[in-house]
């Protein structure tokens, strides 16, 4: 008690998920608003965007002085990549990278990361720890598996819709992406958890975290499907 070999560590300013490495290779805007919190604690994240082309999120309003704040706002502590993930070089390239992350976080439509020999498995041979978060309108499996979705889409899939604006007018969505963030939200969450398992809990191996757009907003609905 009172020793000086007691002293308090000196406070880290690089946050706390310093040394998680996360490859982002989404795109408007669930995913990678995902691994913008992430990046916000801390942790390394790598975005990969389509070569010439990049994420549609540079393109999106508001644009100040030629730049998307949207974009600005969503890569923020973000390190930048291309690579065409649709050629064999590219998912070379992508497999390197996932040798050493600890995540990697998508939005594209099902299938397309099978299509590009990315898929769980093939990314789960290189490195058994790797977790992917896979987020998607409507989920990996199920009937609606293969239909497009955007948050609007999903906002009244979930209900949300349904409460908003007035009983003499159609239903008002939210002014914002409100699911895209909600989702993202839950997925950065559902990382931590996932790597808590693996690293905490010595569960050793990662895992697949598949996440529907309208989920998020469904379970924030909380008491109203019980009801109806």
């Amino acid at each position: 008690k009172g020793s000086k070999n007691h002293q308090k560590p000196e406070r880290s300013t690089s946050g706390p998920l310093e040394g998680v490495r996360i490859l982002d290779l989404g795109h408007y805007l669930a995913a990678p608003f995902a691994a913008t919190l992430l990046a916000d604690f801390g942790a390394e994240v790598v975005k990969v965007e389509v070569p010439g082309i990049g994420d549609h999120m540079r393109r999106s309003n508001p644009i100040y002085e030629g730049k998307s704040l949207m974009f600005a706002a969503s890569a923020r502590n973000k390190k930048g990549i291309t690579v065409d993930m649709r050629k064999a070089e590219g998912q070379a390239i992508i497999k390197d990278l996932v040798k050493v992350c600890d995540a990697v976080v998508e939005n594209f439509r099902p299938g397309t990361l099978e299509r590009w020999n990315l898929g769980y498995e093939k990314l789960k041979d290189v490195n058994p720890g790797i977790v992917l978060l896979r987020i998607s309108a409507f989920g990996q499996t199920g009937p609606d598996r293969h239909q497009v979705g955007l948050g609007t889409t999903a906002q009244a899939r979930s209900g949300y819709t349904y409460m908003c604006g007035y009983p003499d007018r159609p239903p008002l969505s939210a002014p914002l992406p409100l699911a895209d963030y909600i989702t993202g939200t839950f997925g950065a969450l559902a990382v931590m958890i996932a790597l808590y398992h693996r690293d905490a809990m010595g569960g050793g191996e990662g895992q697949c975290i598949d996440s529907a757009l309208y989920e998020g907003l469904f379970r924030y609905m909380e008491d109203q499907p019980a009801l109806y």
